[in-house]
C-alpha cells in the first residue's frame, strides 16, 4: 500500500489515498496500530485515508494512532489540502472537505503547483456540555472556568467541541508539566464520555499564547489544530487574550481567528510533505 508521511506543525500523519488503496473496514484498526508504531512501523500520531466524497470535495477518514477514529484534526485537514493540491486532484484554491460528517472549507496559499499554507474554516464552537460532551450539572449552560479534580489536585477548565471535545486547563508553566502521567488521567477521566483532548496553556500576552497537549488516542503530540481553536475560545471566555491569537506549539505556530459576530473559528497554518513510500500489509 502506498502512502504519503505529512505533518502539521509536527502534527504528523501517515496519508492514504482511499481512491487507488482499497482496505477492508475491519483490517483498519490493526493496520492504523502498526502503520504508526514509530519503532516496528512508519511512525504517526494515526492514519488519515483521502476518500472521494459526495457530500464535499474529499474525504478526510481520521484514523488515531491506537486504532481508533477520530472525528476531526485540524492539522490534518491541512495536510489533505496540501495532498490533494500537490498531486493534482485539484487545481482549486478554494476547497471542502468533510470528515466526521463535518464539512469544512478551506482556502489555499499556492506558489509553484505546491501548497504552503492553509486558512479553514472550522465553524461554530460548541459550548454545551452535552454536545461536547462533558458531564456537568443538567442546568449548566457551558463548561467555562469550571473545577475538575484529577489525581487529587483541583484544576480549572474550560471545555469547548471543536467537532472533538478539548478541556483546556490554564498552567502558569508548560515545560514542567509530567504529561505522560496527567495526560491519560484526564482523557479517561469520568467525566468526558468519549474522552478528551486536554490542552495545557501558559497566557503570554493579549495576543499569544503557549500550549502543550495530550491528545485521545495518540498521547502527546507536537500541536493540534482543533486544540488550538479550542484554547483561542477558552482565552477569549476567560477574558484573556483578544479574538486573534498565535498559538505556539512544540512544532509550530498557528494563527487562531474567532470571528464572534459570525461565531466562526479560522485556522492558518502550513502542511509539508516527508516522505512517500510502500508499506506492506
Amino acid at each position: 500500500m502506498r502512502f504519503t508521511k505529512m505533518h502539521g506543525c509536527g502534527n504528523d500523519y501517515i496519508y492514504v489515498n482511499g481512491m487507488e488503496e482499497r482496505i477492508e473496514p475491519d483490517k483498519k484498526p490493526e493496520i492504523v496500530r502498526r502503520m504508526s508504531d514509530r519503532h516496528f512501523g512508519v511512525g504517526g500520531d494515526g492514519v488519515i485515508f483521502i476518500n472521494p466524497s459526495d457530500a464535499a470535495d474529499f474525504e478526510m477518514e481520521m484514523w488515531n494512532a491506537d486504532g481508533t477514529r477520530g472525528e476531526m484534526c485540524g492539522n490534518g485537514i491541512r495536510c489533505v489540502a496540501k495532498y490533494v493540491y500537490d498531486k493534482g486532484l485539484t487545481d482549486q484554491t478554494k476547497i471542502s472537505i468533510v470528515s466526521g460528517g463535518q464539512i469544512k472549507y478551506l482556502e489555499l496559499e499556492a506558489e509553484g503547483g505546491r501548497m504552503l499554507t492553509a486558512r479553514v474554516n472550522m465553524g461554530n464552537p460548541v459550548l454545551t456540555p452535552a454536545e461536547i460532551p462533558v458531564v456537568m450539572p443538567e442546568n449548566a449552560e457551558n463548561a467555562i472556568d469550571v473545577e475538575i479534580e484529577v489525581d487529587g489536585k483541583t484544576y480549572n477548565m474550560t471545555c469547548v467541541s471543536m467537532g472533538n471535545p478539548h478541556a483546556v486547563i490554564f498552567v502558569e508553566d508548560v515545560s514542567g508539566l509530567d504529561l505522560e502521567r496527567t495526560g491519560p488521567l484526564f482523557e479517561n477521566h469520568e467525566r468526558f464520555p468519549r474522552r478528551v483532548n486536554t490542552e495545557f496553556v501558559k497566557v503570554l500576552d493579549r495576543n499569544h499564547v503557549e500550549m502543550r497537549v495530550w491528545e485521545r488516542g495518540s498521547g502527546e503530540t507536537l500541536a493540534c489544530g482543533t486544540g488550538s481553536c479550542a484554547t483561542a475560545v477558552a482565552c477569549v471566555l476567560n477574558g484573556l487574550t483578544d479574538n486573534r491569537v498565535t498559538v505556539k506549539l512544540l512544532g509550530g505556530e498557528l494563527l487562531i481567528e474567532w470571528d464572534r459576530e459570525a461565531n466562526v473559528i479560522y485556522m492558518t497554518g502550513p502542511a509539508s510533505t516527508v516522505f512517500e513510500g510502500e508499506y506492506e500489509i
